[in-house]
């Protein structure tokens, strides 16, 4: 398998930092956090794009994926707003160079059948986008679509190879799924998998991997060789959990051993 780490776990770190990070604790890949706070962004000029891609490119480490924060159900969002910002997402992967780009469902309290019919419309326009770019659209395990039958019942429909999931195993385990139901709905529309570990459902604090209750070790047995995994551990949310650099090595040495030597 090959790992990588969010920057949502180093928030406001610089590049050249992130990816001195990755490189020395054996990271084939980052997860770049795309908010106006941190380095990179929708609003960075080609300039800034051409030299963090070749930060990553002289370092042999991949941009995973932009994380962005489209919310591509609500009720609340524009048509054109939540467009033209799945646009401007695909456009800075692109220039990136990287495969993926996060987006969240957003439903709130809407009823299923609506916020459903408005992520799969929107996600549906933009994939056109995303297959001219050569990047795929990941709708994360979230929020209003928590588990993987929810996020199912958008991408389903939408039938579009540009159209996937991430699956954040921490969501669907609050939601009350299981590894091996989470993977069966969602291995025809899988893009990566983004890891973390807690002390329990009321404290989402984040933890060294392992040292929490979540079920790695049933989550990656069920992935392929050739999967990404990323360790999302969110720092930019708990100030007060331990720093990330520091685990990032035994996290990887973890996510190994899980994995059955195949990192």
């Amino acid at each position: 398998m090959k790992f990588a780490f969010s920057t949502l776990g180093v928030p406001g770190l610089p590049i050249p930092e992130v990816v001195a990070l990755a490189a020395a604790n054996g990271y084939r890949g980052v997860e770049l956090r795309a908010h106006p706070e941190e380095p990179v962004h929708r609003g960075i000029g080609r300039r800034d794009r051409a030299a963090v891609a070749d930060e990553f490119k002289r370092a042999g480490v991949e941009i995973l994926g932009i994380a962005g924060y489209a919310r591509v159900a609500s009720a609340e969002a524009d048509e054109d707003r939540v467009r033209q910002e799945l646009e401007e997402l695909l456009w800075l992967a692109r220039d990136l160079g990287a495969p993926f780009v996060r987006v969240f469902p957003g439903g709130d309290d809407r009823p299923s059948a609506e916020a459903d019919a408005t992520a799969a419309r929107r996600l549906a326009t933009a994939a056109e986008v995303a297959s001219d770019l050569d990047v795929r659209i990941l709708l994360e395990t979230h929020d209003s679509h928590r588990t993987g039958r929810d996020a199912a019942r958008v991408v389903g429909p939408v039938g579009h190879q540009r159209v996937g999931v991430l699956w954040d195993v921490m969501h669907t385990w609050l939601g009350g799924e299981d590894p091996v139901t989470t993977h069966s709905v969602l291995a025809p529309h899988l893009g990566y998998v983004q890891v973390k570990d807690i002390a329990s459902a009321r404290d989402t604090t984040p933890l060294a991997l392992g040292a929490g209750v979540l079920p790695l070790g049933e989550c990656l047995a069920l992935l392929d060789q050739d999967s990404w995994v990323c360790w999302e551990y969110e720092k930019r949310w708990y100030p007060q959990a331990e720093e990330l650099p520091k685990l990032l090595a035994a996290g990887r040495v973890h996510l190994e051993a899980l994995a059955g030597g195949h990192g």
